[in-house]
C-alpha cells in the first residue's frame, strides 16, 4: 500500500515538473498585447502573438476598440492583397520576428501590417517594464525612419475588452 501511495506521488512530482519547464520554456513575447495609438493613447486592439512552427513569431488580432466617437475599423481596406478588404479580427498583423541572439529580450527581422494605413513595414522590437511592455519600432529601409508603437502586456484579455 505505501509503495502505490510512494508511486502516485512521484508521477505527480514527474507531471508537475514537466508541466513547470515547460511554462518556464515559453517566451515572454507570446502571450496577449493591447497596441496603443502613439499620437492619440487610444486603444487600437487586442493582439495574441504565438511562437510559430518554424520558430518565429507571429500575432493576430483578437479585438479591435471602437476609437472615442467613433467606428470600429473593422475591415483592411487600404490594404495590399491578400489582406486587402478582408476582416481585421483574425488577421496575422505581425509575423517573422525572431529572438537576437546578442541583444537579450531583443526581436528582430519582422514584418508589421499596419491596419489603418495598410502599409507593411520591417520590425524590430524589445521587451521592457520586465515584459509588460513592448516597445515595437515599424520602418521601411532604416530603423531611422520609422515609428515606435508600445504594446502592453494583458493577463486577461476578456477583461480588458470588457473595460471598454
Amino acid at each position: 500500500m505505501k509503495i502505490n501511495i510512494l508511486k502516485k506521488i512521484g508521477l505527480m512530482i514527474f507531471v508537475g515538473m514537466g508541466y513547470l519547464a515547460h511554462v518556464h520554456a515559453a517566451s515572454p513575447l507570446e502571450g496577449y498585447w493591447k497596441s496603443v495609438d502613439d499620437r492619440t493613447g487610444e486603444d487600437l486592439s487586442i493582439i495574441e502573438v504565438k511562437k510559430m512552427p518554424d520558430g518565429t513569431y507571429g500575432g493576430v488580432i483578437l479585438h479591435r476598440f471602437a476609437p472615442p466617437g467613433g467606428a470600429v475599423l473593422t475591415h483592411c481596406t487600404k490594404c495590399p492583397e491578400p489582406y486587402k478588404n478582408k476582416p481585421l479580427v483574425g488577421m496575422q498583423i505581425l509575423s517573422g520576428f525572431v529572438e537576437d541572439p546578442s541583444k537579450p529580450n531583443s526581436f528582430i527581422h519582422g514584418k508589421l501590417l499596419e491596419p489603418k494605413s495598410g502599409k507593411i513595414f520591417e520590425g524590430k522590437g524589445v521587451l521592457i517594464s520586465d515584459g509588460r511592455r513592448f516597445r515595437l519600432r515599424g520602418y521601411v529601409g532604416v530603423s531611422i525612419l520609422g515609428r515606435t508603437h508600445v504594446w502592453l502586456k494583458v493577463n486577461d484579455p476578456k477583461a480588458e475588452i470588457n473595460k471598454k
